[in-house]
């Protein structure tokens, strides 16, 4: 299990999402991390090892804000329970990121096959690969966001959430 929270508005985006994570933090206490976007459309991302305390303290030294984000609490599945290992993942280009709560069994044989054409990795994670994947898409082909998220899903196999319905 994971915990996965995200906010979309007007408030302070880091307090909500912390909050959201600290009631689902029994869902996943080996690591959590955080990734926001603000005004100019930078993305920042923090993560710890363990639990969330850890990520509040990574947060109050290297602090960040935005205006809408995504947060995890990870259980771990693949790869140790580290900081490297926590989500949010990010793709090649580190336009994307993804948290993902599940276990992608194919997830070998798709990184492979992006590591042959130029992807370099920095996880262990299956849910890393669901991140380079989507971002494939978007740069080589230029899919849009949606487009490659739902072509993405379809190559994946195993036991996860996927966005099934994406408004079609």
């Amino acid at each position: 299990m994971c915990g996965i929270v995200g906010y979309v508005g007007n408030k302070q985006v880091v307090p909500l999402i912390i909050d959201g994570l600290r009631k689902l933090e029994y869902r996943g206490y080996d690591s959590a991390g955080i990734a926001v976007v603000d005004d100019d459309h930078h993305l920042s991302l923090r993560r710890a090892e363990g639990k969330l305390r850890n990520l509040e303290e990574a947060i109050r030294l290297n602090p960040l804000d935005g205006n809408y984000g995504i947060g995890h609490t990870r259980w771990a599945t693949h790869g140790r329970p580290t900081e490297e290992n926590a989500h949010p993942h990010r793709d090649q280009s580190g336009k994307v990121v993804v948290v993902h709560n599940g276990i992608i069994e194919n997830y070998l044989t798709l990184k492979e096959r992006l590591q042959a054409i130029g992807h370099t990795f920095n996880t262990e994670t299956d849910t890393e690969v669901v991140a380079h994947l989507i971002g494939h898409y978007i740069d080589t082909e230029g899919l849009s966001l949606e487009l490659a998220v739902r072509k993405t899903v379809k190559e994946l196999k195993g036991n996860f959430c996927p966005v099934d319905h994406l408004g079609g």
